[in-house]
């Protein structure tokens, strides 16, 4: 087995253009978004109860309904300790595809957000990703009520737990780098950006 230590170093100086394959065995972090596996379950938990707050605004055909419910069971059985972080990674992917399937706007930020959710354990940052699409979710339902986006963002700060709140200071303020998805683009602009900054501020 590589030594992580050794492959770290490597990375460092340029010997290796690319992060090697994930193994369970080790934890490498080639990038600061990325955070610890353990840290990325950690905040996978809250990641989830986020994306599950606005998930009664998702409705699609059943296969699309289908992935999504996978995804979370995935995503909470992963928080929970359970799963090799290879085989999530790999099927990140899932539930942002379910998206393109929902009925409404609203509904096709709810399932972005629960894929944001499944994809903490590739990067801790996209934990945050959830919660600005969960806060989107939420305008684009009550376009008049943006009130209702500022009571969502607070409940998000109300679910932390300390642990969870750690893990996330740690990552970098939106936009300042780019080696992961709080790099300046998607996540960046309207209220996603808006809802990013502001947990980010009260952490």
């Amino acid at each position: 087995m590589a030594d992580p230590l050794c492959l770290r170093l490597r990375l460092a100086c340029g010997e290796l253009r690319s992060p090697p394959a994930v193994d369970d065995r080790i934890d490498i972090v080639a990038s600061i978004q990325t955070l610890s596996d353990s840290e990325r379950r950690t905040v996978a938990r809250w990641a989830l109860a986020c994306a599950e707050h606005v998930l009664p605004l998702f409705s699609a055909d059943t296969a699309a309904e289908e992935a999504i419910s996978d995804a979370i069971a995935r995503t909470r059985a992963y928080s929970a300790g359970e799963g090799r972080t290879a085989d999530e990674i790999a099927k990140r992917f899932v539930a942002g595809k379910a998206a393109r399937a929902a009925t409404t706007p609203a509904g096709a930020a709810a399932a972005r957000s629960v894929a944001q959710a499944s994809a903490v354990a590739h990067m801790g940052a996209h934990a945050l990703g959830a919660a600005a699409y969960a806060a989107k979710a939420v305008s684009l339902a009550h376009k008049d009520r943006p009130d209702l986006v500022e009571k969502e963002v607070r409940w998000q700060l109300d679910q932390l737990t300390e642990p969870e709140r750690v893990a996330l200071r740690r990552l970098p303020p939106l936009g300042n780098d780019s080696s992961g998805p709080l790099a300046p683009g998607l996540l960046s602009q309207g209220v996603l950006g808006t809802t990013i900054r502001e947990i980010q501020a009260q952490l």
